[in-house]
């Protein structure tokens, strides 16, 4: 019989056949990179700045036609013939064209560019409207009724060609092939008259030229520095996705894994804890001759053996267990107001047998009163049976631990559990705090633990919002501090009137 696999991946294996993204976002990278290349020449940077100059002919589309419908409309209001009428036409079909022009190339998608054929009839349509420009200024009007006409097109010309340089800088080249024309006539016009006035303004025509050039040159530099602060913000910006790309596939694949552990170990707490529970209990009878006396004592300090190993072996597993569903958030608070104070007590007096063995002294310097705090008992216990269990496990002969309970500054409460133990090296203290981490006197210890215990009591502190400190020094011992916020403590209640008191309100 053929076997029958199930669409849905098995929930204890982790499914590694989701695609990886780092490589495609990489050549993403790649391409964006090539395609903002910042050294002129580039066929793609020349596009842009095609685009770009495509861009701010379409934004001043409207500016140089409506200075030539205002010098039209004065020309005829001051007598000229209709030859100004008809070179307004000739002038708004130029400017038509290269606004035309403009708009196909800022719709068209850059890759579908040519740049040297695009910049080639950018330049032709300015050469047209140059040769509109250059027809004005071979204008003339023997009856009309303005004085110095001659200046009045310098002027003219002047405007429109500090107009052209700020609208046609990303273009090189534009304004001198808009304008060179033009200049030259209005020197050689200028010239048949020799007036001074119309020599000085040639002159200045002639001279202002290059000083647009000038300008349209920084413009045409500032336009090149902008697209490359954009092809460097695009960068990082691929740059910071890669990162969070990358930076999320590690996590997803960190919280898979971490999700198949935490599976993994809570489907097998009963396969191990099933056969733990049946050697405990036999080893247990075994050690204490419930069924009969052992001839043999060899076998019976083996047994005893077999329950202390196996009793070590459980409590590794429920620690395990309980930090497993602490990280996987599956750990449930069952949340009621409790005594801080009686769960202090009660923990020091589960621990004095322990204490008295290895001949340390406990002692208590608790707060008189302290309300409730609404928290869970059974994690508060273990977090004190904790802090306890390591004070006295890495306190020599001799010593003596220190529990206080009492108010913190914010108003919250905290429990203390301070030894005279060697201390902890400040370098160890992370290690310490991480799961499975020893420092180097626990494992020199002849009481080694499972380097599970500090991890789960800050678990079960962050659970309840709370906070955990461990300060030490060498050789002069360690101070852990589990800190409960001021939100989990609860009020006083006041106190139920007595029957007296009832009676004096009747």
């Amino acid at each position: 019989m053929p076997l029958l696999r199930s669409n849905t991946a098995d929930k204890f294996i982790v499914d590694r056949r989701k695609p990886h993204r780092n490589s495609d976002v990489a050549r993403a990278v790649r391409r964006t990179r090539d395609r903002l290349s910042q050294q002129a020449g580039n066929l793609d940077f020349d596009r842009e700045l095609l685009k770009l100059h495509a861009r701010s002919m379409m934004g001043g589309a409207i500016a140089i036609p409506l200075l030539v419908l205002a010098i039209a409309a004065a020309g005829l209001l001051a007598g000229m013939d209709k030859q100004i009428a008809v070179w307004a036409l000739f002038m708004l079909i130029c400017y038509t064209i290269v606004s035309l022009m403009a708009r196909r190339v800022e719709r068209a998608e850059a890759s579908e560019l040519d740049p040297s054929r695009t910049q080639r009839d950018f330049l032709i349509g300015h050469s047209l409207c140059g040769l509109g420009w250059a027809w004005f200024a071979w204008l003339g009007c023997a009856t009309c009724q303005i004085d110095q006409l001659q200046v009045v097109k310098a002027m003219v010309l002047l405007v429109a060609m500090a107009a052209t340089a700020i609208m046609a800088s990303s273009l090189s080249g534009a304004l001198l092939a808009t304008f060179a024309v033009p200049a030259a006539v209005y020197a050689y016009a200028g010239a048949r008259f020799w007036m001074p006035i119309e020599v000085i303004m040639a002159a200045l025509l002639v001279a202002a030229l290059p000083f647009f050039i000038y300008v349209a040159r920084n413009l045409n530099r500032s336009s090149v520095m902008l697209l490359s602060f954009r092809s460097e913000k695009d960068a990082l910006i691929a740059e910071v996705e890669t990162a969070k790309s990358m930076s999320d596939e590690a996590r997803r694949r960190a919280e898979d894994a971490n999700l198949a552990k935490s599976r993994f170990l809570a489907s097998m707490s009963h396969e191990l804890r099933t056969p733990l529970n049946a050697i405990l209990g036999f080893s247990e009878v075994m050690a204490n001759e419930v069924l009969g006396p052992m001839s043999n004592p060899t076998y019976r300090d083996y047994a005893h053996d077999v329950h202390e190993s196996g009793q070590h072996l459980l409590d590794l597993i429920n620690e395990i267990l309980d930090l497993s569903r602490i990280e996987a958030g599956r750990y449930q608070l069952n949340e009621e107001p409790v005594m801080l104070l009686s769960i202090a007590e009660d923990c020091c007096h589960m621990m004095e047998l322990k204490a008295r063995n290895k001949d340390i002294r406990v002692v208590q310097d608790f707060e008189t009163t302290l309300p409730r705090l609404f928290a869970d008992e059974r994690a508060v216990r273990q977090i004190t049976l904790n802090l306890l269990s390591n004070a006295i496990k890495f306190t020599a002969s001799g010593g003596e631990v220190r529990v206080r309970v009492g108010w913190t500054a914010g108003g919250g409460q905290y429990i203390s559990v301070k030894d005279n133990g060697p201390g902890i090296p400040e370098e160890e203290i992370p290690v310490v705090l991480s799961a499975f981490g020893q420092g180097s006197i626990a494992i020199k210890s002849a009481e080694q633990g499972t380097g599970l215990g500090l991890p789960i009591v800050q678990g079960l502190l962050a659970m309840h919002g709370g906070e955990f400190e461990l300060h030490s020094k060498l050789r002069e011992g360690t101070e852990a501090i589990a800190i409960f916020p001021l939100s989990r403590v609860m009020e006083e209640l006041p106190a139920l009137p007595t029957k007296a008191v009832a009676a004096r309100r009747r």
